[in-house]
């Protein structure tokens, strides 16, 4: 397996990737997720590969074939008026396709986040996950991710 920055042409596996997070996510809760128009979901991918500040790094199996896929988003420092120190953070978001989890796959996209992050400046790495997603809990935990804080919410009912 090779981990390698994404290029136009995996377009169309990033999309997919995407179409099946989306579809877990749904199945996950539907009140919070959905499954985004691929053509929207293509036009983001072109525009993030185009602007080269934030990572799309492609896991390539020994085959060839796309199966993961793992985004790196650059976070502004806070406004002066907040109380949060500056430094570079980043949001991190993995994806990897059911078929080739378990094999390592995850692990590697986050290490080579990691590493494209740091090579940035980039102090923290955060992943935002859904309470009920056990499976993507135990992975960055298994990765060294650990507990950043608690988010709370309250629907209004609108």
């Amino acid at each position: 397996m090779l981990v390698r920055p994404a290029r136009g042409s995996d377009l169309a596996a990033l999309v997919a990737l995407r179409h099946a997070n989306a579809e877990a996510h749904v199945a996950l809760d539907p009140a919070a997720y959905r499954v985004p128009d691929p053509a929207v979901v293509a036009a983001y991918f072109m525009a993030t590969l185009a602007a080269g500040t934030d990572a799309l790094l492609v896991a390539e199996s020994a085959a060839g074939r796309v199966v993961g896929l793992v985004e790196v988003l650059l976070q502004p420092d806070p406004p002066d008026h907040q109380i949060l120190h500056p430094s570079l953070r980043a949001l991190v978001h993995t994806v990897v396709l059911p078929e080739a989890r378990s094999s390592g796959v995850g692990a590697a996209l986050l290490a080579a986040a990691e590493d494209w992050a740091r090579q940035r400046g980039v102090a923290y790495l955060s992943a935002g996950i859904h309470h009920a997603n056990s499976g993507a809990q135990r992975f960055y935990a298994a990765n060294g991710f650990e507990g950043g804080g608690v988010s709370l919410g309250k629907h209004l009912g609108i």
